[in-house]
């Protein structure tokens, strides 16, 4: 059985997609980008972009039955390498109890150039 969540993204029905998907333990969130509740992109720099990037993961992670501490995987996609530090510090915020495994690349350009870092995070429910 698929459980599934959407959040503010005016993409998800655009573009035909959850935010996040639960199949048994497992929890997928989809590529998660700096998106406010008004559907707008948030102004701030990379650190406050990925915490809010962190934050809705969170939120649907929160919705599909699990918790930060089931965090295992994390995917971040930056388009300047010198906003590293920022978003490994809302990921070390988010995510350090759990340390889940983080790849972290570097990538030419994001779906909308406002956009510092997109995000993708997989969790495996224990409950």
């Amino acid at each position: 059985m698929r459980q599934r969540h959407h959040s503010a993204s005016p993409y998800e029905k655009r573009y035909g997609f959850s935010r996040a998907i639960r199949v048994g333990s497992r929890i997928l969130v989809a590529g998660t980008a700096p998106i406010g509740t008004d559907g707008k992109t948030v102004a701030g720099d990379a650190f406050e972009q990925g915490r809010r990037c962190f934050e809705i993961a969170q939120q649907s992670i929160d919705a599909l039955g699990g918790t930060a501490a089931d965090v295992v995987r994390t995917r971040i996609y930056l388009c300047d390498p010198t906003d590293a530090d920022a978003v490994g510090r809302a990921h070390a915020e988010a995510f350090g109890e759990a340390a889940p495994v983080a790849t972290m690349v570097v990538v030419q350009a994001l779906l909308d150039p406002a956009w510092r870092v997109e995000i993708e995070v997989e969790a495996i429910a224990t409950a």
